[in-house]
């Protein structure tokens, strides 16, 4: 049996379907190429074997993102206990007269303040430490979703500045110890008590450093949500 151009009808047949299994072939492709099947090329993939690029970006990302909640918590730590340990006994001269002097971290509220902001940024920064570490072994990304990275922003933010507002009022009044009252012969409370002064300043400038470091935390969420 043959058809109008002369080729058999069976003949025909075949060549019509073997066409269209072509064209579900190249159909498929297609859609594997592009459209919501394609593979995510951000770093929020966690398969560290299949794409080496994306692999590299996320282990430096995840690196930087341990180094700095380590470096935080150790600076935060280095603050909490220089202040919440600070206490010293000495001698004061006022009008010509020698008072015993006492002084410790916990008569000034911007001392107190420090050291609550201090304790509250290390566990902060060592609840994250952990579930870095957790996920880093399971081999999967250390942010999971945008809505985990916009919580660390905000949490980052959060402790970044309460660190730095509690340094700053602690700064005040570690200056004012050192250098007395103005027009007074109120004396430099620094001189009996160098120690306590010292020790409140190494508080003070750790907590500057953890506060800049908890930013450094923010700017790399930021660059993970600006990647995702």
């Amino acid at each position: 049996m043959s058809s109008n151009n002369g080729m058999p009808v069976e003949r025909q047949v075949q060549i019509q379907i073997q066409d269209g299994k072509m064209g579900m072939g190249l159909g498929m492709d297609s859609s594997t190429m592009s459209g919501p099947l394609v593979a995510h090329s951000g770093i929020l993939d966690g398969d560290y074997e299949r794409k080496p690029t994306v692999c590299k970006m996320q282990m430096r990302f995840d690196l930087a993102n341990v180094a700095l909640r380590i470096l935080s918590l150790a600076f935060s730590v280095v603050a909490l206990v220089s202040m919440a340990s600070n206490q010293e006994s000495g001698v004061v001269t006022v009008f010509g007269f020698k008072l015993a002097v006492y002084s410790k971290w916990s008569y000034s509220d911007s001392f107190e303040f420090l050291v609550g902001a201090s304790a509250a940024a290390a566990a902060h920064s060592l609840l994250q430490l952990l579930l870095c570490g957790m996920k880093m072994v399971k081999r999967t990304s250390t942010i999971p979703s945008r809505n985990h990275a916009w919580l660390l922003f905000a949490g980052d933010q959060v402790f970044a500045y309460g660190m730095l507002a509690a340094a700053s009022a602690a700064a005040g009044v570690t200056n004012l110890n050192r250098t007395g009252f103005r027009h007074s012969d109120l004396p430099n409370f620094c001189k009996p008590l160098h120690r306590f002064c010292d020790k409140a300043a190494i508080s003070i400038v750790f907590a500057f450093s953890s506060s800049l470091l908890l930013g450094g935390s923010a700017v790399l969420d930021v660059f993970w949500l600006s990647k995702n």
